[in-house]
């Protein structure tokens, strides 16, 4: 049965029961091939839509899906590049813009930086203590420690990026046409070394901030908070989703057990005492 929109008024939203929405919800799983995380959007919009009627507009006297359940979505757990892609992805830079593009991807593998983050760098945020200002989400200000590695990419890249000519004289990564460079040029620019390494093409500059973080919290211990403050996250749960463990890590802590290593005893068959050998023990 199709209804269309200008059919619905407010006796007949006022006619809709919570029954009404699992059937629709029913419906969009079973014959629309719906996920959990598809039909979770859906009750969001449908709790927005009765909460609005309900308590703004007052248009109904009771909220009739206040008790609808949410589909649980399946969480799976950031792709991320392993120690030795990461490698070899900063080994495939070259090309026109060598240095620049090295640093931006050094950037990215050991700050963990959002693209919009690494786009809108300004030469000023780079400090003489080593440390850098990252203007985050929400114009939330951050700061990050360069380690060697991001220095010395600096440096090399500061050596040759271009002064003259350029529109935007405080962008730390200038484009070809040397103004600032956008989301779409630091997208290309991660992109077309992605490409270049076997089982990377699918990846996207995100996917190095989720290998920073990992790499960080597997290879380095870093406490979760530490890393909480490094990706400027909100909330602690957000940055809790690099707490998984990689299955080299589960065998080499079952290797570390200090008993893994002992042998068992050579068994030697024991003869069982005969009924008359038995003594009792008050005897």
């Amino acid at each position: 049965m199709e209804i269309g929109i200008t059919e619905i008024d407010l006796n007949f939203i006022r006619s809709i029961t919570l029954t009404d929405v699992y059937e629709f919800l029913n419906d969009a799983k079973n014959e629309r091939d719906n996920n959990n995380k598809t039909l979770a959007r859906k009750c969001v919009s449908l709790r927005m839509f009765f909460k609005h009627l309900t308590n703004y507009t007052h248009q109904l006297e009771q909220n009739p899906i206040q008790n609808l359940e949410t589909p649980k979505s399946k969480k799976t757990l950031p792709k991320y590049l392993t120690l030795e892609q990461s490698n070899a992805l900063l080994q495939s830079v070259d090309g026109e813009y060598p240095e620049r593009d090295y640093c931006l991807l050094t950037l990215l593998l050991n700050c963990g930086l959002r693209r919009a983050e690494v786009a809108g760098l300004n030469l000023s945020d780079i400090r003489s203590d080593h440390t850098m200002r990252v203007l985050g989400k929400g114009n939330k200000e951050r700061i990050v420690y360069l380690n060697q590695a991001c220095q010395d990419a600096l440096k090399s890249y500061l050596a040759v990026r271009p002064r003259d000519g350029v529109k935007d004289k405080d962008a730390l990564f200038l484009s070809r046409l040397k103004q600032r460079i956008s989301l779409q040029g630091v997208h290309y620019v991660v992109k077309g070394y992605l490409r270049k390494l076997d089982g990377l093409q699918g990846y996207s500059t995100h996917k190095l901030r989720h290998t920073a973080a990992t790499l960080m919290y597997q290879y380095g211990g870093v406490d979760i908070r530490v890393l909480k403050e490094i990706l400027g996250h909100e909330n602690l749960g957000t940055t809790e989703i690099y707490t998984h463990l990689s299955d080299e890590q589960i065998r080499k802590a079952a290797d570390q057990n200090p008993l893994s290593g002992v042998k068992p005893p050579s068994m030697k068959k024991k003869s069982r005492p005969s009924d008359g050998d038995n003594q009792d023990e008050d005897s």
